[in-house]
């Protein structure tokens, strides 16, 4: 990704509670110079596709896959170009936060945002500009509408003063911290796309049965089928890529920033094992 004075990120979350992998978050991070023409053709592509309206994981079908992996291509063609980055952050149900970790019941979906703004694309290391980098936060519409919302805005804000993003000078307005309605944003579409194949197979959603059957629904066959085009897109770019861990960053946390996409599972400072949420559990 080239050196931009001004970046976009756009982020959704999905599955609160899962079988074995939670409280997933994602974001996609784009150039402002890139966002307007990479808006223009994925929307020209959904067209040209007879998709007009949002496209989601969860309106994916037998009938529409074919189209959905073709503006899911293009996306990732974007991601190799450099133009994008992509981040998913999500939790492992073995990992129980302590009672007294930082992270509480209340308060869990925005200290988790936090967390993956704060972490996950390795902001501290976007290459540094004199007259500084302005960072826009785009967020899918939030469930909660309190002052929670609102409090969670400020903590944003807050970042900097944070060491990290003060060294990499990088400038956040409240007003350029704000929700969004994800119809109008292609981009916020493929990530939910994305987001959601991965907690789809993660929680093993594509091995269900119809109820009273042994068979799987066409709808669960063609999900499974989208998961698997997005796993080839992105083991184009990492061979052996694997969805259930966190991506190393081999050498330096600035990868973190370097890399076109990347998984992190979250871990609370201190937490306890359970293993009741294991998929290893009862194998030999």
């Amino acid at each position: 990704m080239k050196t931009e004075k001004e970046y976009i990120i756009f982020c959704d979350e999905s599955d609160k509670y899962g079988k074995y992998f939670a409280n997933f978050y994602g974001g996609v991070i784009v150039g402002a110079s890139q966002y307007e023409r990479i808006t223009n053709e994925l929307n020209a592509i959904k067209t040209e596709e007879k998709l007009f309206g949002e496209i989601k994981w969860s309106k994916v079908t037998d009938q529409y896959v074919e189209k959905y992996k073709i503006v899911v291509s293009n996306f990732f063609n974007e991601i190799r170009a450099g133009n994008i980055k992509v981040r998913i952050m999500f939790t492992h149900n073995v990992n129980v936060p302590k009672s007294n970790s930082q992270i509480n019941k209340d308060l869990e979906y925005f200290k988790l945002y936090y967390q993956f703004i704060k972490h996950a694309f390795g902001l501290q290391y976007i290459p540094k500009r004199d007259e500084g980098t302005r960072l826009r936060l785009f967020f899918d519409v939030f469930p909660d509408k309190s002052e929670k919302a609102e409090q969670f805005k400020g903590y944003l804000l807050g970042l900097q003063q944070n060491t990290g993003f003060r060294n990499a000078n990088i400038i956040l307005s409240r007003d350029e911290i704000a929700e969004v309605d994800s119809h109008n944003h292609p981009l916020l579409q493929c990530l939910d796309v994305v987001l959601g194949s991965m907690s789809f197979r993660l929680n093993e959603k594509h091995k269900e049965k119809i109820p009273g059957t042994k068979k799987r629904g066409k709808r669960t066959i063609a999900k499974e089928e989208l998961y698997k085009h997005i796993v080839r897109e992105i083991r184009r770019m990492t061979p052996n890529f694997n969805i259930g861990v966190s991506t190393s960053c081999k050498d330096h946390l600035s990868r973190r920033w370097s890399m076109p996409y990347m998984h992190w599972i979250f871990k609370a400072k201190e937490i306890e094992k359970d293993f009741n949420f294991s998929k290893r559990k009862g194998r030999k």
